[in-house]
């Protein structure tokens, strides 16, 4: 029998995946670098693993262990089997309070160990930027740190005990060495004395030199001065030595309040300079971040920096926040006494400090788009990641680093761990020419020439992998390296755990990622990726912030099945296997990409929430486009996708297209178009509530409001009440005449061509109000974010597509904009809840619609509830409709379940509405909805004007 073959036989059918489509979704982790596995497998239990193992042995294949996949050095992906412990290996096995300790299996992602101990007062110290996703598997393999390490350290100093398997099948629980045990445990355990003591010197030497010196082996660790401790000294190794099966650790206290102090500085090498004076102050954090970490044009003080070129981020906590406070404010005092500080500020909101975090903790994503010398952001990369030197010379390490990129005329984005000498950077790297990719070496090895001559670390924190690997030599003495091979040799003979990573490495300028590309036709236009797919998707640098299960929208497939497929960061990769035409050859026509698309909501959410700005939505709508052009489509395209000519036909004869919508001819309806039988179809409004051309004071400000398809056909009633309260609100309302669909259910189907004919005509209708500056109001924000994303993608030689995507506003943006201090003359009272369409959360936010319901007298509450999973068309369609549940049950659900019944829900989105009747009994409406009722007399006193004098 076949490895595949024997795999398959051994493990449960769910656990081995070999298909093309999960070979490329694994085939890079958040490094520069590709690996494509022969087959992914997702064990369940400890014998799950073995069983792998054991048959990979047999045939000399090699392993490698996965967690989040956010490994930015390449030691998480490999040519054998790659092992995902996230998805089904994942449980905490036991927290003991008492102890302040957790056992877990590999797969536990951070967050959720985190939020376990949260209940009794305990967190896991280390804290990486990727926590909401990161694993404490792959925390183990690469000894992960974060933020807090200067009063946590590193997942090393939380590790009290280790159950491995060995590429033997050995299982062993490892904690101090233990030279009297019997059998392959007890040899290993002599064999690592008998090396400790033979290169004792060259280890006391070389290693455990200062806090981030994370390359290589912690070989210290095994010295009798340091208590021999066996899984300390695994702790970091990569996977390269043993499989991990599951882990006991410390937790520490969590503290009970947090105050940030923030230094503005002239420049970053300025800060490090003066950590010298800083560190004695003993701040929990000591983070830094360079100007060029913020978009570009941002006003750092919007995001409460105060004004500065580099900034400090200094944590300090107390028994409550007057001791937070009093410790940050007195550190602020002292530092500036005795250094030069442009600003600083003490943060004591949680809310503020929580902005400026983010920041920091999407550094690995915002940095992959480094500007050029024009302004504007291309790709960057990680390579030489996170470097680290003692603190002492940190300072002229950057600025020699600095000179070193002059040298090469390469640009990178700078931030870090000041407290612990370890600098992150993306680096702007040609990885596709020749010349290219032999420059990219020689950067490397002069640089790790320069971290050697300051007594540093090739790696701080994130490990050696492909990326360093080969650069041990240039950092570490002979004999310890020898230790090295040693040391792996003990542990796995057979080479068979992530072979090439610290031990015989492969070349740094192998397996890159950004590899030739195949030139395919394209729709969209790309604008802010040069015209190119290819590099919108080097956009995903793979630091999966699309994998996290709460917070924001991004990515609700994903919620709910908890398959990497289903992820921003999958699809991303199996469309970039698509244009390098290896892997996946058949270009548009692939099935894989195609199912890989299959359960992307476009919600857009990825637009937002993704650190680089991702669009997934888009990628998909080409793809449909070309995959389906001149084929058969599904019958979800005809019958949801062309919902705009059905509405406008049902409109003529409102009441029987309901009645013919329901009972033996509803159900062949849905039937033949590809729709499930669980949801009933949405209602017609059984009669148009007419519209005057113009409404509201002729001196007011002008506006023109836009019906869209989804309100004329359903809510007609919504654009009368848009109506009433723009007009009280002294605005001069300009009715865009008739409906003018924005294209989205063609788009979202992927029929692009009749997308533009259709976008082509509304923009002769918007156009002319728009270059005039004319704010258009949309009700739907769906069809609002057709506007402000897709038509300038596809109409980008039309300065009227870009004028319309400027001047495109919410009813609750206008009155903010144009009238702000309008009040109806009734009030709001006590709490609403604002459900907020996912389009809106991408492309506007709810801050407009917040603040106008307080304005009205409202207690806002902004509902945490992800994606409401109706989506649309996606909701409707059969075979989506488990999945349109399973998200909605995933956030939605939850959220409006710890709801007071009394409390109304506002949700502008068609399709949110519409979710939340289908699943609940709770009735939602429209913004306006819920203001239109405060005009009192005030409501229906349209005075009547002509079309014309708006242009619209």
């Amino acid at each position: 029998m076949d490895f595949i073959g024997e795999l398959r036989a051994a493990l449960p059918p769910a656990a081995v995946d070999d298909a093309v489509r999960r070979r490329a979704e694994y085939s890079a982790d958040a490094s520069v670098y590709r690996h494509v596995p022969r087959a992914v497998v997702f064990p369940g239990s400890a014998d799950e693993v073995a069983v792998a193992v054991a048959v990979a042995a047999a045939h000399r294949v090699p392993v490698t262990m996965r967690g989040g996949g956010t490994s930015v050095a390449g030691n998480a992906i490999g040519p054998g089997i790659v092992l995902d412990c996230s998805r089904r290996f994942n449980r905490i096995l036991d927290l003991d309070p008492a102890s302040a300790t957790a056992v877990v299996e590999p797969g536990v992602v951070l967050d959720r160990l985190r939020a376990a101990g949260t209940r009794h007062g305990l967190t896991f110290g280390p804290d990486p930027s990727t926590h909401s996703r990161a694993t404490l598997g792959g925390m183990v393999g690469n000894n992960a740190c974060g933020s807090h390490s200067p009063v946590w350290g590193r997942t090393v100093d939380h590790v009290q005990s280790l159950d491995v398997l060995l590429a033997d099948g050995t299982r062993t629980r490892v904690g101090e060495l233990d030279p009297s045990a019997a059998g392959r445990v007890g040899a290993l355990h002599r064999a690592l004395q008998d090396l400790t003591d033979r290169h004792g010197e060259a280890i006391r030497a070389g290693l455990g030199q200062f806090p981030r010196q994370a390359s290589g082996y912690g070989l210290h660790h095994l010295l009798s001065e340091n208590g021999r401790h066996v899984a300390k000294a695994l702790v970091g190794s990569e996977g390269t030595c043993a499989v991990l099966l599951g882990a006991t650790v410390s937790l520490v206290p969590v503290p009970r309040a947090r105050v940030l102090l923030v230094l503005a500085f002239d420049d970053l090498v300025d800060a490090a300079d003066a950590i010298g004076r800083i560190v004695p102050w003993h701040p929990a954090t000591c983070e830094g971040l360079d100007r060029t970490l913020l978009p570009t044009g941002a006003d750092p003080a919007a995001a409460g920096l105060p004004p500065g070129d580099g900034w400090l981020l200094l944590e300090f906590t107390g028994a409550d926040r007057d001791a937070a406070q009093a410790a940050a404010c007195a550190a602020r005092d002292g530092i500036a006494a005795e250094v030069t500080v442009r600003g600083a500020a003490v943060v004591v909101d949680a809310a503020a400090q929580a902005v400026i975090w983010r920041i920091r903790e999407e550094g690995a994503g915002t940095a992959t788009r480094a500007m050029d010398s024009t302004g504007r952001r291309v790709a960057a990369w990680p390579g030489w990641e996170d470097a680290a030197v003692p603190v002492d010379r940190l300072g002229d390490y950057l600025r020699g680093f600095r000179a070193l990129m002059r040298e090469h005329g390469r640009r990178g984005v700078l931030y870090g761990h000041f407290a612990d000498g370890c600098m992150h950077v993306r680096i702007d790297f040609d990885l596709r020419s020749a010349a290219g990719v032999a420059g990219y070496r020689k950067f490397l090895e002069q640089a790790a020439d320069l971290v050697a001559a300051h007594g540093g670390s090739c790696s701080g924190e994130h490990g050696d992998g492909q990326a360093r690997s080969a650069l041990l030599r240039r950092t570490f003495a002979p004999a310890v390296l020898t230790a090295f091979a040693e040391f792996k040799a003990a542990w796995d003979p057979g080479n068979l755990l992530n072979p090439g990573i610290l031990v015989d490495p492969r070349p740094v300028d192998h397996d890159l990622r950004p590899g030739p590309r195949t030139s395919l036709p394209l729709v969209f236009a790309y604008p802010e990726d040069g015209g190119s797919l290819a590099d919108a998707l080097d956009r995903c640098v793979g630091v999966a912030k699309c994998r996290q299960q709460t917070g924001g929208v991004m990515c609700p497939s994903f919620r709910a099945t908890g398959d990497e497929k289903d992820s921003t960061r999958g699809r991303a990769r199996v469309l970039a296997e698509m244009l390098r035409g290896e892997l996946i050859a058949d270009g548009w026509r692939s099935t894989e990409v195609r199912d890989a698309l299959d359960l992307c909501l476009a919600c857009k959410g990825c637009r937002s929430d993704c650190p680089v700005a991702v669009d997934m939505a888009t990628y998909k709508a080409e793809f449909l486009h070309h995959h389906y052009r001149r084929r058969l489509r599904p019958a979800a395209h005809w019958s949801m996708g062309f919902l705009p000519v059905w509405a406008r036909l049902a409109r003529r004869a409102p009441g029987a297209a309901n009645l013919f919508s329901r009972g033996p001819t509803g159900r062949l309806l849905r039937r033949v178009g590809g729709l499930t039988e669980h949801r009933p179809l949405p209602r017609f409004a059984p009669r148009s509530t007419p519209l005057p051309a113009a409404a509201g004071p002729e001196a007011g400000p002008r506006v023109a409001l836009w019906v869209d398809t989804f309100t004329a056909a359903y809510a007609p009633h919504v654009a009368a009440a848009a109506v009433d309260v723009l007009a009280a609100a002294g605005l001069r309302v300009l009715v865009v005449p008739g409906t003018q669909c924005c294209g989205l259910t063609w788009i979202h189907t992927g029929q692009l061509t009749v997308a533009r004919r259709v976008l082509a005509r509304t923009l002769d209708v918007l156009g002319p109000a728009a270059v005039s500056g004319t704010p258009i109001v949309g009700l739907e924000p769906s069809c609002l974010a057709a506007l402000r994303t897709d038509l300038p993608g596809l109409f980008a030689d039309d300065p009227r597509a870009a004028a319309v995507a400027e001047v495109a506003v919410s009813l609750s943006q206008a009155l903010e904009r144009l009238a702000p201090d309008w009040r109806p003359p009734g009030r709001l009272s006590g709490p609403v809840a604002v459900l907020v369409h996912c389009h809106q959360h991408a492309t506007a936010g709810a801050a407009a619609d917040l603040g106008l319901l307080e304005r009205c007298g409202a207690t806002t509450r902004l509902l945490d509830s992800g994606c409401c999973g109706g989506a649309g068309a996606f909701g409707y369609e059969r075979e989506h409709y488990e999945t349109s549940v399973a998200v909605a049950r995933a956030g939605l659900l939850p959220a409006l379940q710890a709801l007071e019944a009394a409390v109304p829900v506002v949700a502008d989105g068609f399709s949110c509405r519409g979710q939340t009747a289908h699943l609940t009994q709770r009735r939602v409406v429209h913004v306006v909805e819920l203001l239109h009722p405060l005009l009192a007399s005030d409501t229906n006193r349209w005075e009547t004007g002509t079309v014309s004098e708006g242009k619209v």
